[in-house]
């Protein structure tokens, strides 16, 4: 895809994790970044540097047009268009590449909502969906900065339920044009974009996306929103008022733009990944300094257990990920090992990359949101009364974190939609679940092996194994659910959640594991690999926990003992000295001041 395309990697199916082992050279990682990728990284970094961190009290304050202007400016070096074609004004890269963008232009909520606002849902159903004369009228405009992008989906009364959207349009008696009546909520860009994707039901009964030019008249934006953080994004209400839309500016078809919303939204929570990490480390590198530089008791509170816990913590979860938010980027990639924007339905090939992946691309956003929730927080701590004033960037960064878990479908969404997607695949079947499920059944019934396992000097061999017992305690605690609800278990959202956060466990202690082999392979691991085995022993604790709660809800009495002694059999494990390993892992990062791995 384009000049910079990943390396050839074993072709997966979602939700296929859970299937198979994977191998190091499967998963697509940072290290795996080619010299182009590096200098787009880094050039993203000095524009945010060169240009944003002067105007960022400008932006913050909402002084008139400086976002704007800053936007344009990013235009100019193409970062606004990363995977444009270029015959429509774009750089034509692959996904790496956005996410690398994404990431390096995360350090403020403000800014990064304003572009990715405008490069990603402002950009991309025009890209995706849009028909040859809509690509050509649209896209060199975007990618300019010319026109600036919003995406209207959301609505005052629908909440998660975008279908249930009260937006009407009416094809006027002529058939030239749709009227369009309605008021959308929350939409960032709003006050200031030129061109909306709307969402509206066509005739009240078919819910269709259309493009919206604020010159069409009828358009107007409500106040800016008085949010608790972003406060520099702009977020207003739309009012769409009898708007006369021409009907060659309907996107997709009538009736499906469902297909659209949902796969916007799937890569919208993939961008969220590397945008929440570029946060994390932001604050990491604040709070390494800061613990250095703060004395209390007669020496810099850096050398206190319980502050090196805190920065080890927030560089597991930050490390972690990373790694899932690259992988998952690095598995659409396996998709498109070919694709070129020239291809008889480029869009569709892109899309269907996307779908494959609609579950991993939910753990992701809810992975990654937490995570920068708990770094926020713990920055905040670390640097005790001073962290809850605002002349310090721990405390935007901590309002500005929290909007990650409703952005792009709330968590609890995600935590539904994923689960049930996986299953859905199964009963279609595209993913031999059942049969893994079957498998695992028997190995269940034949009772533990008494022979002892063979000693392995692989590196992170214990780590392997733990991933190994994660995948089947996710197997095992879903076909126990399955048995109990079968065909309702889609209305169990409860435990529709805590099979998302099994499976998720298992993914995301994979891909750390992953990734830690590779890189001891490549004698650089040390720091990965007490990462991983921190995070892997606390990600089966937790996952033992849940699977408790859901096997007492889908069983009881002598079934439930006998699930609880399986799940015991499947979540022994050894611990390590993680005191001793956080305290490694956090030497590190106050040597640097800053994330390493």
């Amino acid at each position: 895809m384009g000049a910079i395309a990943t390396a050839t990697r074993t072709k997966m199916i979602g939700g296929g994790f859970l299937l198979r082992e994977s191998s190091p050279q499967d998963v697509f990682t940072p290290e795996d970044f080619t010299a182009e990728h590096v200098a787009i990284g880094k050039a993203t970094a000095d524009f945010f540097n060169k240009e944003v961190v002067p105007r960022l009290e400008a932006i913050q304050h909402h002084e008139p047009g400086v976002a704007v202007e800053v936007l344009r400016k990013s235009a100019e070096l193409g970062l606004t268009a990363v995977v444009v074609p270029e015959k429509f004004g774009g750089m034509e890269l692959d996904l790496v590449s956005a996410m690398v963008v994404s990431e390096n232009l995360a350090r403020d909520g403000s800014y990064a909502g304003w572009h990715g606002g405008h490069s990603g849902i402002g950009t991309l159903p025009v890209l995706l969906f849009g028909t040859e004369e809509q690509k050509a009228r649209y896209l060199p405009r975007l990618a300019s900065g010319e026109l600036v992008g919003a995406y209207c989906l959301s609505e005052p009364s629908c909440g998660s339920d975008a279908l249930a959207a009260k937006t009407r349009a009416d094809l006027s008696e002529d058939g030239t044009h749709y009227v369009i009546n309605g008021q959308k909520m929350w939409i960032t860009n709003g006050g200031a974009a030129d061109l909306f994707t709307v969402f509206a039901k066509v005739n009240g009964e078919h819910f269709s996306a259309f493009l919206v030019e604020r010159a069409f008249g009828g358009v107007s934006s409500g106040a800016e929103e008085k949010k608790m953080g972003i406060k520099g994004s702009s977020t207003t209400a739309v009012y769409l008022d009898n708007v006369k839309v021409p009907r060659e500016n309907l996107l997709g078809e009538v009736g499906r733009g469902h297909i659209i919303a949902f796969n916007i939204l799937n890569l919208g929570r993939l961008k969220l990944g590397p945008g929440t990490v570029g946060g994390c480390k932001h604050l990491i590198q604040v709070s390494a300094k800061y613990a250095k530089d703060r004395k209390a008791f007669g020496q810099p509170i850096a050398n206190f257990g319980m502050i090196q816990h805190k920065l080890a913590e927030m560089a597991i979860r930050t490390f972690v990920s990373e790694t899932i938010s690259y992988r998952v980027t690095g598995m659409i990639e396996s998709q498109l090992e070919d694709f070129h924007w020239q291809m008889d339905d480029a869009a569709g090939v892109m899309m269907k990359a996307v779908e494959e992946f609609a579950a991993e691309c939910s753990y992701v956003k809810v992975f990654a949101s937490e995570a920068i929730d708990y770094v926020a927080d713990e920055g905040v701590q670390t640097h005790g009364g001073y962290g809850y004033h605002q002349d310090y960037a721990v405390e935007r960064a901590y309002r500005d974190a929290r909007i990650n878990r409703i952005f792009e479908g709330t968590s609890e969404i995600n935590r539904m939609l994923a689960a049930g997607m996986l299953i859905k695949r199964a009963q279609r079947g595209r993913l031999g679940l059942v049969q893994a499920v079957q498998a695992l059944q028997g190995e269940i019934m034949s009772g533990p092996s008494l022979r002892a396992p063979a000693a392995s000097s692989e590196a992170l061999a214990a780590e392997s194994a733990l991933v190994a017992s994660a995948k089947k305690i996710a197997l095992f605690v879903l076909g126990v659910a399955y048995q109990k609800f079968l065909t309702q278990l889609d209305e169990q959202q409860e435990v529709l959640a805590g099979l998302t956060d099994l499976a998720m466990g298992a993914f995301t202690m994979e891909s750390a594991v992953l990734r830690a082999r590779k890189m001891t392979a490549a004698g650089k691991g040390e720091l990965a690999a007490a990462m991983t085995a921190v995070y892997a022993r606390e990600t089966m604790d937790a996952m033992e926990s849940a699977a408790r709660v859901l096997l007492a809800a889908a069983s009881e009495g002598d079934a439930l003992r006998m699930n609880l002694a399986v799940l015991r059999r499947f979540a022994k494990y050894e611990p390590v000295n993680a005191i001793a390993l956080r305290r490694q892992i956090a030497a590190r990062v106050l040597e640097a001041e800053r994330y390493v791995v």
